[in-house]
């Protein structure tokens, strides 16, 4: 069957029905584009299963006819893995039908979800049977929880949870030639050969199609001590998440650094009567949670002597916390709308690396040095989730540059600190995943034998390349071990 054949479009409409899949530009329109308008592309089809054999079936008709699928969620994405190409032959096979709640347990500590429930659907549903769904990111109003698997979402309570890697018990996923890998499983403890499931968490839709997850949960918190800290420089953060973290334990569910230009930048543009905490003049700032599940138990006078450690040793000049839930979401709204305010401030670059947590001062300290010797003026927007060691360290243009000259630029900074982090053992995607935009530097600082691996594992599951072809690894990868072109 030919991929250009309109067969091809009326058997998928007898598997999804006709108003599921979509060719016109204006109902292709909200596929095709990244949320933000990058990679831009062109959808031979837009398909909608509603079901995994739906989409067991859709798979195996594009395979015989040796048409690539791109599989998407809720396209929240940030590295161009989730829209089609400027071929016009690719097929968006969008799971935005499957969210169906399977099941909730709150004996077990499990939840079970169809891959295009939304994030924010899965906490409530947890919150409804009195449980914690821990993930938590800006997007979660759209991300849905096959996005989320596919690029192996932290979010910002990964310091005491985990991302989503570590919160996945099992999956249901539809393979290169549509069978159905039945792994959604919510056992603690299963030993039987290799832990599959692992194979698709992080892999960006390259390998399979996750049609639905089993997740664990955790108790509500009771009590949540939120504090706002400014301080003299990066160190201080991490001498002080460890005093918190010697006083506290796991209770330690968030910890977050601002620079001063990412929070001026939101103070420039203030929403909802947003202001700084402590009334400016400080470069950096951290924001953190304390939460406690027993009701028992409180937090905060051991968090207050911390906070006063802090002050009495230098590490920080003030300090406030949270007097009420409203503050608490006041002081969140500052870190939340970060990427937004950096929007508003013309172009940007975005990294989103990680090192070990002991060597983030000197990698901001290295990377601030090389980035201002290279565009002196660069406004340095960095921010993220220190306790875990992923920096969002991101760029502005010099004030008074051309859009142009700047974004002309963007492979030179992008060098500058993606080196900076690899030859400190760092990641150079934390969060985010590779894509197509972070494909050139993960194939120049991943290791040779990693690569290697990689690519044989991609032609073992997906020998055609019907999968995402060209989005993480390139494809002269595959086809260089006898996959499909």
């Amino acid at each position: 069957m030919d991929h250009h054949s309109p067969s091809l479009l009326a058997a998928l409409a007898a598997v999804v029905g006709d108003a599921h899949v979509l060719t016109g530009a204006q109902d292709t329109a909200p596929y095709v584009a990244e949320w933000r308008g990058h990679y831009p592309g062109i959808a031979r089809a837009v398909v909608r299963p509603a079901s995994t054999a739906q989409v067991s079936r859709v798979v195996r008709l594009c395979a015989d006819a040796g048409v690539p699928l791109v599989p998407q969620g809720g396209n929240t994405g940030l590295v161009g893995g989730s829209t089609p190409d400027d071929s016009g032959r690719e097929i968006v096979i969008s799971l935005g039908r499957m969210t169906a709640l399977r099941r909730v347990d709150p004996l077990d500590n499990s939840i079970t979800l169809e891959a295009g429930c939304k994030v924010l659907a899965a906490q409530q549903a947890a919150l409804e049977c009195g449980r914690l769904f821990p993930l938590s990111l800006a997007s979660e109003g759209s991300a849905t929880i096959g996005g989320i698997l596919s690029t192996n979402a932290g979010g910002e309570q990964v310091l005491r949870y985990g991302n989503t890697r570590d919160l996945t018990l099992g999956l249901e996923v539809v393979l290169a030639d549509g069978r159905v890998l039945d792994a959604l499983t919510t056992l603690r403890k299963d030993n039987t050969g290799y832990d599959l499931k692992q194979l698709f968490i992080g892999a960006e839709g390259t390998l399979g199609i996750v049609t639905a997850a089993a997740f664990k949960l955790y108790a509500q918190p009771r009590r949540t001590v939120t504090g706002w800290v400014a301080l003299p420089h990066p160190q201080a953060a991490v001498e002080i998440l460890a005093m918190l973290t010697d006083a506290v334990g796991e209770r330690v569910t968030a910890f977050e650094l601002l620079g001063r230009e990412a929070l001026d930048q939101v103070l420039a543009h203030p929403l909802d009567g947003m202001r700084d905490p402590l009334g400016g003049g400080y470069p950096w700032a951290v924001l953190f949670d304390v939460s406690e599940t027993s009701a028992s138990l409180d937090p905060s006078g051991a968090v207050e002597e911390v906070l006063g450690q802090a002050l009495e040793r230098g590490l920080a000049s003030d300090a406030a916390l949270a007097a009420s839930g409203r503050q608490a979401q006041e002081f969140w709204s500052l870190r939340e709308h970060v990427p937004e305010a950096q929007r508003l401030q013309g172009p940007s670059l975005k990294h989103d690396i990680s090192v070990a947590v002991s060597a983030i001062p000197a990698f901001i300290e290295a990377a601030d040095t090389a980035l201002r010797a290279a565009m002196p003026g660069i406004r340095i927007v960095c921010f993220g989730h220190v306790g875990d060691g992923n920096l969002h360290y991101n760029q502005s243009k010099p004030l008074g540059m051309e859009d142009a000259a700047f974004r002309a630029r963007a492979p030179e900074i992008h060098d500058i600190v993606h080196g900076i982090a690899a030859g400190m053992q760092g990641s150079i995607s934390a969060e985010h995943g590779i894509g197509r935009l972070k494909q050139d530097a993960f194939m120049r600082h991943k290791s040779p034998v990693a690569l290697d691996l990689m690519a044989r594992i991609k032609v073992a599951l997906d020998p055609d390349g019907v999968f995402n072809p060209g989005r993480v690894l390139p494809l002269a990868r595959r086809t260089a071990l006898g996959g499909t072109p």
